[in-house]
């Protein structure tokens, strides 16, 4: 089982960054994806959540407008577009595959920093 980030990196402010988390060895389409962020000297911070098939999105006041939470589950892949970076932005970005009843699934990460 595993859920593998990536698209993080260096983006000036006012840029875009889309992150990528393909899912293996679990059925993707059951679950509740979810992106959260991590930023240093912080706790986790729940970003975004997508529901299983897609139809319901959800996010935190601070990202509402300028991300977008989106899933494909034929290539098992949640995607968060992120428009609009601005430097509180800055943070590791996780996603998680949750669904009730079922083990909880976490990505490793993928370091996203907004900096001129």
């Amino acid at each position: 089982v595993q859920l593998v980030e990536s698209g993080g990196g260096l983006v000036q402010p006012g840029g875009s960054l889309r992150l990528s988390c393909v899912a293996y060895g679990f059925t993707f389409s059951d679950r509740v994806m979810s992106w959260y962020r991590q930023s240093p000297g912080k706790g986790r911070e729940w970003v975004a959540t997508i529901t299983s098939g897609g139809g319901t999105t959800n996010y935190a006041d601070a990202v509402k407008g300028r991300f977008t939470i989106s899933r494909d589950n034929a290539k098992n892949t949640v995607y968060l577009q992120m428009n609009s970076l601005q430097p509180d932005d800055t943070a590791v970005y996780y996603c998680k595959a949750a669904q009730s009843g079922r083990p909880v699934y976490w990505g490793q990460g993928t370091q996203v920093t907004v900096s001129s």
